[in-house]
């Protein structure tokens, strides 16, 4: 699993992809959600990276989700949250599941495996960042979870030959059976079904901007889901290496959403 690193593999808060969107929010909850994303990408570089005290911190999470005992970096950062937002421990264990995963380096049999994993990677994250947001009703709970699950999906896209370096797969064995290995030039049929799914679960989890966290995250799922167009705009990994959008296109979508927003409380 890789959350978005912004630069140099730190979460840099105006480098990431979901920067722009953040950028939306007023200070504290932005500054809380950065926090929150630190914790989440802090164990899963550890994880990534195969360090040692990758299971015990790990296991920290998993265990403060339980009894909320700081006993990490990453659980006394959670209770600080904690005293301010009702941070759902199911959503946390969830992605320490996630986490079991990779260091185990488990096997990704079907689809449906793979969005168990993506409900458990990518959902998850979304249910908590809701909780920072004070989005609440139980249809936008339900479309942040699944733009968690497209925004993982897109990550997979984005980083196969990265993730084939460090011996990790996360395209379904049945998937790679049907299309072929995914290796640069000859994964381009392989590229088109998948991104026709994660299209689909970003069409799914389309929220309506009414709120300021809502504005917030339909820009940031606008971007997210520009690095698809970028997939197929270079020749669906026709060479090997890391899918980036053009800054320049980014700040057109910036822009195309802020006039669509500002069209929109006009007519109203």
């Amino acid at each position: 699993m890789r959350i978005d690193p912004g630069v140099n593999g730190s979460l840099a808060p105006d480098a990431t992809t979901f920067a722009p969107g953040m950028r939306l929010l007023k200070r504290t909850p932005r500054t809380d959600v950065y926090r929150l994303y630190r914790v989440l990408r802090t164990v899963d570089d550890l994880v990534d990276e195969d360090r040692p005290q990758a299971a015990q911190r790990v296991d920290a999470l998993e265990q403060w989700a339980s009894d909320q005992r700081d006993t990490s970096p990453e659980t006394h950062v959670l209770s600080q949250l904690a005293r301010h937002y009702p941070l759902p421990a199911s959503a946390l264990v969830d992605f320490c599941q996630a986490m079991r995963h990779d260091i185990a380096r488990d096997t990704i049999d079907t689809e449906d495996d793979l969005e168990l994993y993506c409900e458990r990677a990518g959902g998850a994250v979304g249910i908590m960042v809701s909780s920072l947001l004070g989005i609440s009703e139980p249809e936008d709970l339900t479309r942040m979870a699944t733009l968690g699950r497209a925004v993982q999906r897109t990550n997979i896209l984005r980083d196969i030959d990265e993730d084939l370096v460090f011996r990790r797969v996360y395209i379904a064995r049945t998937t790679i059976d049907r299309f072929g290995h995914p290796r640069p030039g000859a994964r381009a049929e392989l590229l088109r079904n998948q991104i026709a799914v994660a299209d689909e679960l970003y069409e799914k989890a389309a929220i309506r901007p009414r709120s300021r966290p809502q504005r917030a995250i339909a820009l940031s799922a606008a971007l997210y889901r520009e690095i698809l167009r970028q997939i197929e705009r270079e020749g669906y990994g026709r060479e090997p290496g890391r899918v980036t959008v053009p800054a320049w296109r980014n700040k057109l979508l910036i822009a195309e959403h802020r006039l669509r927003l500002h069209l929109t409380s006009a007519a109203i």
